[in-house]
């Protein structure tokens, strides 16, 4: 009878202690825990089996931006960057520039669900932020570029973006007088090349980073920025909602490619990612993590925009990122083209109240918009 009765009283116990970790009680702790920058004294992170431990790197603030050997830093340059940025004489239609799916007052982007270009023809996927772009360690959904000076010369020959051919972009700006002062500036002659376009977009871009967010404020020792909602939301994030195991680094991303079910095969959008740029098959379907910074002002998501809201990218992986099964496709030719989304998403049980808690947290690494001069171009 007694040990019946131990048996009771330790289940008791234990269901009584699991019930206040799952309900997260002890919200004061967290809150003391997290608001420090030692990642390393904060509960360890549920990190998954195919995450490499000893490269991975804990959320934090954004370091110091580092600028490339062949092209370092001036305000010169930067200023020419600029210029070309909001340059729409880089397209053919002298209507389009690199600003036109950047916009600053709209996080960066667009808001659209996929961006508009040449003739307002509609492009095929949905217009990623340069907020803190210099973070990248390669650009566009796919990866395509390996850098940002070579990331700049791909929109303007794409016949869906800016559609001007690169030798006629260069004689355009060539014939623009008010530019010469400006590359004598930034590399100390006046002769106009693509490689310098290149490198002066390249330097403005990074340069377009974040303010301090909520976030940093609060890891950094301000514990009175977040509520007990956006604590538990930090908290979940590292560990019950799984978003560590991509969303990492100050960058909020690890810059890896995954298949988060989301290639659509067979559909009208159907997007294969990676593998239009690698040929492997083990690349069908997968995307480059994009920063979740700013996040909330970046909307609609995924590379498709098919996601108006924060709560449905949530909710979608919450439930584990089901991709159907393209039976049609079964042996056919397809058939070894079929995606498999990554084995690291699973499905998350997570309840209504922790869905709100990791939103409320994800809008704390996003920043009030900020108002940008745009420059006066040349004549």
């Amino acid at each position: 009878m007694k040990n019946l009765v131990l048996v009771i009283c330790t289940t008791l116990f234990i269901f009584s202690c699991k019930k206040k970790e799952d309900t997260y009680e002890d919200i004061a702790s967290l809150r003391k825990i997290y608001s420090q920058p030692d990642a390393t004294k904060w509960p360890k992170p549920h990190l998954d089996s195919l995450i490499d431990k000893s490269t991975f790197k804990d959320i934090g603030v954004l370091p110091e931006v580092e600028y490339p050997e062949d092209n370092q830093y001036s305000k010169e340059k930067k200023k020419l960057g600029k210029t070309l940025f909001f340059d729409p004489r880089l397209s053919k239609s002298g209507q389009i520039a690199c600003a036109s799916c950047h916009n600053p007052e709209l996080g960066w982007t667009d808001n659209s669900t996929r961006s508009f270009g040449h003739d307002r023809q509609t492009g095929g996927r949905n217009s990623m932020t340069i907020l803190n772009v210099a973070h990248a360690k390669e650009l566009f959904w796919d990866g395509r570029a390996v850098s940002l000076e070579d990331q700049a010369r791909f929109p303007i020959p794409d016949q869906l973006e800016m559609n001007m051919d690169l030798k006629f972009a260069v004689d355009n700006i060539k014939k623009i007088e008010g530019y010469r002062s400006l590359f004598t500036a930034a590399f100390g002659d006046e002769e106009i090349t693509m490689k310098k376009i290149q490198y002066a977009i390249a330097t403005f871009e990074r340069t377009v980073k974040s303010p301090k967010s909520k976030f940093d404020k609060f890891i950094t020792g301000k514990s009175d920025q977040f509520t007990d909602e956006e604590v538990l939301g930090l908290h979940l994030f590292r560990t019950k909602a799984r978003c560590i195991n991509c969303h990492n680094t100050g960058y909020f991303s690890d810059n890896q490619y995954h298949n988060d079910g989301q290639a659509l095969f067979g559909a009208k959008d159907e997007d294969f990612g990676r593998y239009n740029v690698t040929g492997k098959i083990e690349d069908i379907g997968k995307f480059r993590t994009p920063t979740i910074r700013e996040v909330a002002n970046t909307r609609p998501w995924m590379h498709h925009g098919h996601f108006p809201s924060l709560l449905d990218v949530v909710e979608y992986y919450n439930l584990g990122n089901p991709a159907p099964i393209q039976k049609k496709y079964l042996g056919t030719p397809r058939d070894s083209l079929i995606p498999k989304t990554s084995p690291i998403l699973k499905r998350l049980e997570l309840n209504r109240k922790e869905i709100d808690a990791l939103i409320a947290f994800i809008k704390t690494i996003s920043t009030p918009k900020s108002r940008t001069l745009i420059p006066k171009l040349p004549q």
